[in-house]
């Protein structure tokens, strides 16, 4: 039986990941930064660990109680939607403590165990915004853009240990809680507050032309996306997930 450790399990892709893993007989090892009761299922082959990404003592401490694994899904992550110019470089630099050098410090954890093994897959979860040219996204699609490269690369290094690196792009869902997060600066000040006035009419218009898409992500489009990229043999790099993402990928 096999095992995938999950970050960022509490709500939204992770957790349906964790759910759905958990359906096809694997053992799941769901992490999140606050473990609460009542998440996830009660199961033996369901155990839920704290892991702060940002923090390589917890990163660390996680992969000692976690144990041989076979995947990583790097899902854990922070919206941020504004525009630049009003976006504080301590907002910035948060955003990319936990979704660029977190994904790296997670997955630096688990490559010695991949490689002597000879075999093992991460997954790196993005964002469509990669795939597309979408305003107020400027720091977000910035993180999310550098584990995209930081993959690749990854990708052409693991080869030869017969270990697999991959990226999967969620679409747009607004049913997350990191959807409603994404319109709050890192204080919960509300998003107004990272619009300076000069750009308050054109945001609105674009905030509006983004709700009013026709097609968008259900967190079940990115759970059977990972669950895709995990059992390709391919050698496919890159997997949208949800059907908008898949027509920004095809329109490219």
């Amino acid at each position: 039986m096999k095992t995938v450790l999950i970050t960022g399990t509490s709500s939204g892709y992770g957790r349906e990941t964790a759910l759905y893993f958990h359906s096809q007989g694997w053992n799941v090892i769901a992490t999140m930064r606050t473990p609460r009761p009542g998440v996830l299922p009660e199961s033996d082959r369901l155990r839920v660990i704290e892991l702060d990404v940002t923090r390589p003592e917890s990163v660390t401490a996680a992969f000692q109680a976690a144990g041989p694994i076979d995947v990583l899904v790097n899902n854990a992550g922070v919206p941020s939607i504004g525009v630049f110019e009003g976006t504080p470089m301590a907002r910035v630099r948060e955003v990319f403590e936990t979704n660029t050098f977190g994904v790296m410090a997670v997955t630096q954890a688990v490559l010695p165990q991949f490689r002597e093994r000879g075999s093992g897959v991460v997954v790196n979860v993005t964002s469509s915004v990669v795939l597309g040219h979408m305003p107020l996204t400027a720091v977000y699609k910035a993180s999310k853009m550098a584990v995209e490269g930081f993959t690749a690369s990854l990708a052409l290094e693991l080869a030869p240990f017969g270990v697999q690196a991959k990226t999967v792009e969620p679409g747009a869902c607004l049913t997350t809680n990191f959807a409603a997060n994404a319109a709050k600066a890192a204080d919960g000040a509300p998003l107004d507050e990272l619009i300076p006035a000069p750009y308050a009419s054109w945001a609105k218009k674009a905030m509006g032309d983004f709700t009013a898409q026709d097609l968008f992500t259900k967190e079940s489009d990115v759970a059977e996306t990972v669950w895709r990229a995990v059992h390709d043999t391919t050698g496919q790099l890159r997997f949208p997930a949800g059907p908008d993402a898949v027509s920004l990928s095809q329109a490219k």
